[in-house]
Formats: C-alpha cells, sequence, structure tokens
C-alpha cells in the first residue's frame, strides 16, 4: 500500500465525517426541521453515506484493477479497523448533532497526540519525555473543554472522545496493514462496515429504513458535495506538496469550524472551551514539529 495515497484516504475520511455532519445540525435548525429524531438522522445517514461511499471505492478498485478479494485484505485484522472506522464515525456524527461544533472540532484536534501515545504503547515506537510531556498538555487541554465532574460538563461530548480513540485505532492498525492490500479496499471496507453498522442500529432500535425527507435532502447533497470537494483537494495537496508543508493546515479546521459554529448556529464558546483548544493545538504542532525533527536527524545519520 502507497503511503503517500494511504495519507490522502485517512485525511480525507476525517474531512468527510465533518462534511456529513451537517445533515445532522441541519436538521436541527428551525427552518429545516424534519419528524425524525437526531438519533434516527444518525443512523440513517451512516447507513446512505456507508453504501454510496461504497459504491464509488467498489468502483475505484475495478477501475484500477485493484484485487478485491486478496485474502490478505480480509483477514481479522482490516475487520477491525474498518469496525473502528465505523464505531468512530458514528460517534463523531453523533457528537456533531448533539454537541456544539466548537467543542467537537476542539476535542478532535486532539486525535493526532492519541495516534502517538497509541504509537508508543502498542507499536513500540520511541516516543521521549518532551513528546510525551506535550500530549499531558493536549489531554489537559481536553479535559478543561469536556470538564468532567463539573458543572458544566455535558456526558454527550464523551462521543467525541469515543471517535478520537477509534480514529486513533484505525490508524494504528493501518500502519500494520499488508501491503498487499490497495487502499480503495481498505476504504470499501470502512464504508461497508458503516453501512451495515447504520443499518443494524436501526432494526435494532426499531426504526425502519426510510427514504430522506424533503427538509434533508439539500443539507445531504451539501455534505456530499464538500466532501468531494475537500477529498479531491486533500488528495492533490498530499501528492504535490511534503506532507511536512500540509499536516499544519489541518489546525485551521478548528478557526473554520468555531467561526461556523458562531455565524451558522449561534454558537458562543466560552473561555475554559478556547484555552482548551490553544493547549490542543499548541501541543499537537509541537509533537509536528518534533516528530519532523527527529526524522530529519535520523535521515541524516542513515547517510
Amino acid at each position: 500500500m502507497n503511503m503517500g495515497e494511504e495519507v490522502s484516504h485517512l485525511k480525507a475520511h476525517v474531512n468527510t465525517f465533518y462534511n456529513n455532519g451537517a445533515l445532522q445540525r441541519a436538521s436541527e435548525q428551525p427552518h429545516l426541521k424534519t419528524n425524525q429524531k437526531p438519533s434516527q438522522i444518525n443512523k440513517k445517514v451512516g447507513s446512505q453515506v456507508g453504501l454510496v461511499c461504497s459504491v464509488v471505492f467498489l468502483v475505484m478498485a475495478i477501475a484500477t484493477r485493484k484485487r478485491i478479494f486478496v485474502p490478505e485484505a480480509w483477514q481479522l485484522l482490516p475487520m477491525i479497523r474498518a469496525m473502528s472506522e465505523a464505531v468512530a464515525a458514528v460517534a463523531f456524527v453523533t457528537a456533531l448533532a448533539r454537541v456544539d461544533l466548537s467543542t467537537v472540532a476542539a476535542v478532535f484536534q486532539a486525535m493526532p497526540l492519541a495516534v502517538t501515545m497509541g504509537a508508543a504503547l502498542f507499536l513500540g515506537e520511541q516516543v521521549g519525555w518532551r513528546r510525551w510531556s506535550a500530549i499531558g498538555v493536549g489531554f489537559i487541554g481536553v479535559l478543561m473543554i469536556i470538564r468532567p465532574g463539573l458543572e458544566g460538563f455535558r456526558p454527550e461530548s464523551l462521543y467525541v472522545v469515543a471517535a478520537v480513540i477509534g480514529v486513533a485505532a484505525r490508524d494504528l492498525i493501518t500502519r500494520r496493514l499488508d501491503s498487499k492490500v490497495s487502499s480503495a479496499v481498505v476504504s470499501l471496507q470502512a464504508y461497508l462496515a458503516l453501512a451495515v453498522g447504520g443499518a443494524a442500529l436501526m432494526i435494532m432500535s426499531g426504526h425502519p429504513l426510510e427514504a430522506m425527507q424533503s427538509a434533508e435532502i439539500w443539507p445531504f447533497a451539501g455534505a456530499a458535495f464538500f466532501g468531494v470537494l475537500g477529498y479531491y483537494a486533500i488528495v492533490i495537496a498530499m501528492r504535490v506538496g511534503e506532507a511536512s508543508a500540509v499536516t499544519p493546515f489541518r489546525y485551521t479546521r478548528l478557526l473554520f469550524s468555531i467561526l461556523a459554529g458562531v455565524l451558522v448556529f449561534g454558537e458562543r464558546p466560552d473561555l475554559m472551551t478556547l484555552a482548551g483548544a490553544s493547549l490542543i493545538i499548541g501541543s499537537g504542532l509541537y509533537t509536528f514539529l518534533r516528530e519532523r525533527k527527529l526524522a530529519r536527524e535520523m535521515a541524516l545519520a542513515a547517510a
């Protein structure tokens, strides 16, 4: 599996989580009200998005002549990865429906820190005291935003934490996938799991499978359009630019999320949320710069 191609797919999946949340949020606006509860919409979106994207990646795999049923692609590890991504997607869109957009965006920025910590704990990668300190500072920022045990604590915010854990697990497992498994097949598996999981949740909760209501069509279409646009832009950026130059721009997502929350949804993030977000961004950028420096030193030593 080509690493640059896989990084592009992983970043695009995270971007898709954000864009598909537009339907949940739009459904709660007075002028776009539907007759369905957010939980119903979450499950329906999961199954519909999963099904549509599965078809897209199936076509991509066939068009590029990738082997879909290579044995290595359907072993236990790829299946666990697909389920991790499905759980993360459902948790993320549920959080978007129930928690302020600025809160969701800020906590989700801790995902790279969770990946670094997981790589040290489960993959045996060496992480020095500086990066461990940065991880600790970042998670303090998460606690400042979520505030467990305090008056401002909202249990729904734990959905974001579940999404971070799911995405981190997905990324760590991806590093252990066999190189014979193409990125298109990996993506196909993830969205198939999301489609099956969303449909299963609807059936188990007693909600019948229903077509989209008229108020949901445009938000869903917008989410799909901007998802495709973002996906294409990310792939192009990762191909023509260096990862070290592109990666820091992911933190601008928090700025746009806060602006969208304030201007579109009337949110007002408090000082504690902004302070926690600053800690997360600062520690994340430090960890990225530190890893970049260590990689450069290792390259020079190898030369």
